[in-house]
């Protein structure tokens, strides 16, 4: 038990502290530039909506608004079976193209507007974020480098109110962060699904049951030999979402890693994946990282005293912490250790119901992001 308790945490700390630190000494020893230059191509934009009544006016504002020209831009939105009224306003803008079909979710949207996509590239985004201006020269200038088929953005979450939401915040800058990083070295794991581009050829039908599309189509591109890249100033704003529901789309993004395994069982052999050392560094350590907390917890118990008193009752105090955080003040002092703890404690049970993948329907864990529309930058 005592080698259990050393190897865990050892296996704890790496997953956290050890391989962040070891990726950004390999991207700055090691890094692969992209070779970037702006040369205009056609361009198709697709938004997948259901029901995005209120966020579709500002997005289509903020596509027209784009620093790009718009003769070399084709704007496409997807209603996925919507009972409120986007389908009116896209039809309000002259220059978008406006196509409906019967709810089934956004991967049979995707792919019905990849059927009639035109564009050298597609640029994928979502209705609720609204981008910046040069967002998209800044994705196509990337497509300058041959070796790179998909490159994603950055989405920028909006100065929260609560520290739960600030917390969600510094979670988001942290995996933007790591994504940063990964791009130096060679690849990311996938795309920001609200603000990415892909070239054309590239972008091959997804299984409707997908529920990480930003994920399976950058990996057939990666597979297929190209970079997956990120252009940090091809930025999409957010509005800032509460812990509950970073919670949810957690459980979703996790246990969409599930079925990538199946789809893409290349990523665990090192031979086929060119990757493999961080793919295993990163995702498969963040669904493993709960269940090495619990064996660090139980095998506490069995070390030589007192030290086995003194960690048990360190782990119970953060916990306590974390369960506690929801009735502490926004002006305690205390307020800046449980809700950091309650933001990791709800990222571990996320990881842990990330399981149900196997025991429902995956697209039941589809969830509507509850979020307040704001329209400025």
């Amino acid at each position: 038990m005592i080698w259990l308790f050393l190897l865990s945490s050892l296996l704890v700390a790496y997953a956290l502290v050890g391989w962040p630190l070891l990726l950004g000494v390999v991207a700055r020893l090691s890094g692969r530039p992209v070779r970037r230059q702006f040369v205009p191509r056609n361009v198709t934009v697709v938004i997948a909506v259901h029901n995005g009544e209120r966020y579709l006016a500002d997005k289509l504002d903020s596509v027209f608004a784009l620093n790009y020209p718009v003769d070399r831009m084709n704007v496409m939105v997807v209603s996925d079976g919507s009972t409120d009224a986007p389908e009116s306003i896209a039809a309000s803008y002259p220059k978008v193209r406006l196509l409906r079909v019967p709810k089934g979710g956004k991967c049979r949207a995707l792919n019905a507007a990849f059927q009639q996509a035109t564009g050298e590239i597609l640029f994928l985004t979502d209705v609720r974020q609204v981008l910046h201006a040069d967002c998209l020269r800044h994705l196509v200038s990337c497509f300058a480098d041959p070796t790179v088929g998909v490159v994603s953005g950055e989405l920028r979450i909006r100065q929260g109110t609560t520290s739960g939401s600030q917390n969600v915040g510094l979670y988001w800058r942290l995996e933007t962060w790591i994504r940063d990083q990964l791009s130096l070295v060679d690849s990311m794991f996938g795309a920001t699904g609200p603000v990415y581009a892909i070239r054309r050829e590239l972008a091959v039908p997804v299984p409707e049951e997908i529920l990480l599309d930003d994920m399976y189509l950058p990996l057939s591109a990666f597979f297929r030999g190209y970079r997956l890249v990120m252009a940090p100033e091809a930025i999409a704003w957010d509005v800032p979402t509460s812990v509950q529901t970073e919670f949810q789309r957690k459980v979703r993004t996790l246990a969409g890693n599930y079925q990538l395994f199946r789809h893409y069982p290349r990523l665990l052999v090192p031979v086929a994946n060119r990757m493999w050392f961080h793919f295993m560094s990163y995702k498969v350590a963040r669904l493993a990282l709960p269940w090495l907390l619990i064996a660090v917890f139980v095998s506490s118990f069995f070390l030589p005293a007192p030290w086995n008193f003194i960690l048990v009752a360190v782990q119970l105090a953060a916990w306590l912490v974390a369960a506690l955080d929801g009735s502490i003040g926004e002006s305690s002092p205390l307020k800046k250790l449980s809700s950091p703890a309650r933001t990791f404690f709800t990222m571990m049970v996320a990881a842990v119901l990330a399981l149900r993948i196997f025991f429902v329907d995956p697209r039941s864990l589809w969830i509507v992001t509850s979020a307040k529309k704001e329209t400025t930058l």
